[in-house]
């Protein structure tokens, strides 16, 4: 069992940066592949960023890539998304979930926190 609790999210201003936080706790955490998704209003929750178990392979959606980075420290059992240039249509809430493997989709994950909303106006 693995529980994850994000932190980190607010409200900013088209061009800002956030940097989103995921601290998990329980066993093994750092077997784990951990995702990012978001979910806007009336919208299915997408898939955003993914990093492998040790730190050495992510994987992103292209409406992210070359702004958002994922990274993760083990001893920490932190994951964070670091979000540069956000863009009013990267209002959400965000959420983090853990997977045993690289499937980027929501119903391949195992857990995930409750979210933390990241408002972006224009």
């Amino acid at each position: 069992q693995v529980q994850l609790v994000e932190s980190g999210g607010g409200l900013v201003q088209a061009g800002d940066s956030l940097r989103l936080s995921c601290a998990a706790s329980g066993r093994s955490f750092s077997s784990y592949h951990i995702n990012w998704f978001r979910q806007a209003p009336g919208k299915e929750r997408e898939f955003v960023a993914v990093i492998n178990w040790s730190g050495g392979s992510t994987y992103y959606a292209d409406s992210v890539k070359g702004r958002f980075t994922i990274s993760r420290d083990n001893a920490k059992n932190t994951v964070y998304l670091q979000m540069n240039s956000l863009k009013p249509e990267d209002t959400a809430v965000y959420y983090c979930a853990a997977a045993r493997g690289i499937v980027k989709i929501a119903n391949g994950m195992l857990y995930w926190g409750k979210g933390t909303l990241v408002t972006v106006s224009s």
